[in-house]
């Protein structure tokens, strides 16, 4: 599940408003052992993702680097390259 949380820091643009949710339920959804929570932890889940949401986003606003600005498109080329030696076939 984790494996989906990306990197969100020092992107050009910004990560967005739906990157750090799907990361917060990313989170969520592995500290809770589930991907759907029943009818009565669906409040207690909701309420878990706002607040991982809300300090991911302090976190990334408080955050400062020296370092330029990485380019996404850059960034997931590098990643599927990695993947490619990773899972190619010998």
């Amino acid at each position: 599940m984790c494996r989906n949380i990306r990197t969100l820091h020092n992107f050009e643009p910004p990560a967005t408003h739906d990157e750090v949710h799907a990361a917060a339920v990313q989170y969520v959804r592995k500290i809770s052992g589930s991907t759907r929570p029943s009818q009565a932890n669906q409040a207690a889940f909701d309420a878990a993702i706002a607040e991982v949401e809300a300090a991911t986003r302090r976190l990334l606003d408080g955050l400062s680097t020296p370092a330029p600005p990485k380019n996404r498109e850059e960034e997931a080329t590098k990643a599927r390259a990695r993947a490619e030696v990773r899972y190619a076939r010998g």
